[in-house]
C-alpha cells in the first residue's frame, strides 16, 4: 500500500502564496482528515496531490514515487468530488465502470469489478437506474464506487458530503469508515466540518491560512490543542475562551474575571507571571451546573437553553462573553432556566498566551 509525502510544498498563484511550505507524512492504509475553514488551503492542497493544480515549489511522493511532474491519471489516485461528477445519460453500472472502459478493460473483468463494487456499496438493485432517479446519498455512493473499481494507490475526497442532509451525511460518514476498514487504502479526506473530522480521522491536520497549525489523532487535538484557534475549531461546541488576568499563586495560580477569581492549573509558564493576560480555556462538556468541592463558581447570565434531547446547550455570559455549556437534562429541563453560575475544576482548564495564543502546556503533554 501506499504512503504520501509532502516536503515542504508550495503553492502560489501568481504572487500570491496560498499554501506555505507544509510537510505532511501519511502512512500507508491511514485516513487522514485535512480541516480548516474556508480558504485555509485544504482543498488546494489535495488537488495538488491529484495532479490538478501544479506544485510551485516542494516536493510531493505517492508511493516512494517522486509525481511533481507525473500527470493525474498517471499517479494511481482516484478522488471523489463535493458534486459527484457523474454522468447523467449513463445509468450506475456505466458510469461505476467508465474509468475501466477508458482504460480499455475487458468486458468480462468490468462486469465482474462492478457487480463487487455494487454488492460492497449496496448498489446492486440500482444498476440500471441513472442518475437523476437516485437519492443524493445514492450517488454518492456511485461516486465512490467509480473511485473503487479502479483499485487506486489513494483515495481523495474532496468535502463528498457537503450536498447531503444532516441525516445522509451521518449515514455516509459511517459508510466511509466501514468502507475505508474493509479496503484499507490510505485515504485524505477534506472538510470544514470538525465532526466529520473527528469521527473519521485516523490523524486530523487543522489548516489555517495555508500553514498546518496542528496534526494529531481526533482525541488529542481535543484534549491538548496547541493554540487558540486550534482549541476554537475543534469540539461541537468548541472551546470556551476567557481573557483573564494572572494574580499569582505560584503553588495555587489563580487570574481574575473581572471581579471572580478562577483557579489554574499548576504550570511552570504561570510562575512569577503575576499580571500577565491570558486565555482561559474551558470545554463546554467540563463547565458543571452544580457545586464542586475544590472548584471555582463563575457567575454567568443565562441566554437560552437549546434542548437536545438527553443533552443540552446553556447560551450564557460571562461579562460580555459568550459562553456555552454541554449538559445533560436526565429527562427534565426546567431547572436549567435557573442556573446562574458555573463550576469549573482547575484540571480541566487550559491556559493559552493572549498574545501569541499558544498554549501553556503542562510537562506531562506532547
Amino acid at each position: 500500500m501506499s504512503g504520501v509525502v509532502l516536503d515542504k510544498i508550495v503553492k502560489r498563484y501568481g504572487a500570491a502564496q496560498v499554501v506555505h511550505g507544509i510537510d505532511l507524512q501519511i502512512e500507508p492504509q491511514e485516513f487522514v482528515v485535512l480541516v480548516g475553514p474556508s480558504g485555509c488551503g485544504k482543498s488546494t492542497t489535495l488537488r495538488m496531490i491529484a495532479g490538478l493544480e501544479e506544485i510551485s515549489d516542494g516536493n510531493l511522493t505517492i508511493a516512494d514515487r517522486h509525481v511533481n511532474n507525473v500527470a493525474p491519471k498517471d499517479r494511481d489516485v482516484a478522488m471523489v468530488f463535493q458534486n459527484y461528477a457523474l454522468y447523467p445519460h449513463l445509468n450506475v453500472a456505466e458510469n461505476i465502470a467508465f474509468g475501466l472502459r477508458i482504460r480499455k478493460v475487458k468486458k468480462p473483468e468490468i462486469a465482474k469489478s462492478v457487480s463487487e463494487v455494487a454488492e460492497i456499496l449496496g448498489l446492486t438493485d440500482y444498476l440500471d437506474r441513472r442518475p437523476a432517479d437516485l437519492s443524493g446519498g445514492q450517488r454518492q455512493r456511485v461516486a465512490m464506487g467509480r473511485a473503487i473499481v479502479r483499485h487506486p494507490e489513494v483515495f481523495l475526497f474532496d468535502e463528498p458530503l457537503s450536498n447531503l442532509d444532516a441525516k445522509l451525511r451521518t449515514q455516509m460518514r459511517a459508510e466511509i469508515k466501514r468502507l475505508h476498514k474493509r479496503l484499507g487504502v490510505t485515504s485524505i479526506y477534506v472538510t470544514h466540518d470538525q465532526v466529520e473530522a473527528m469521527t473519521l480521522a485516523d490523524r486530523i491536520v487543522v489548516m489555517r491560512d495555508g500553514r498546518i497549525e496542528q496534526i494529531g489523532r481526533p482525541m488529542d487535538l481535543f484534549n491538548n490543542p496547541v493554540n487558540t484557534f486550534v482549541a476554537g475549531f475543534i469540539g461541537s461546541p468548541p472551546m470556551n475562551q476567557l481573557t483573564a488576568v494572572v494574580e499569582g499563586g505560584d503553588d495555587a495560580p489563580f487570574a481574575t474575571l473581572g471581579e471572580t477569581k478562577v483557579k489554574l492549573p499548576k504550570l511552570p509558564q504561570l510562575q512569577g507571571q503575576a499580571g500577565r493576560k491570558v486565555v482561559v480555556g474551558i470545554r463546554p462538556e467540563h463547565a458543571l451546573i452544580t457545586p464542586v468541592d475544590g472548584a471555582s463558581a463563575i457567575p454567568l447570565d443565562l441566554d437560552l437553553v437549546e434542548t437536545l434531547g438527553s443533552e443540552a446547550l446553556l447560551h450564557t455570559h460571562v461579562g460580555d462573553t459568550p459562553f456555552v455549556i454541554k449538559t445533560e437534562t436526565h429527562g427534565d429541563i426546567d431547572h436549567l432556566y435557573d442556573v446562574d453560575k458555573v463550576y469549573i475544576n482547575a484540571e480541566k482548564i487550559k491556559v493559552f498566551d493572549a498574545e501569541t495564543g499558544d498554549v501553556f502546556a503542562h510537562p506531562t503533554q506532547g
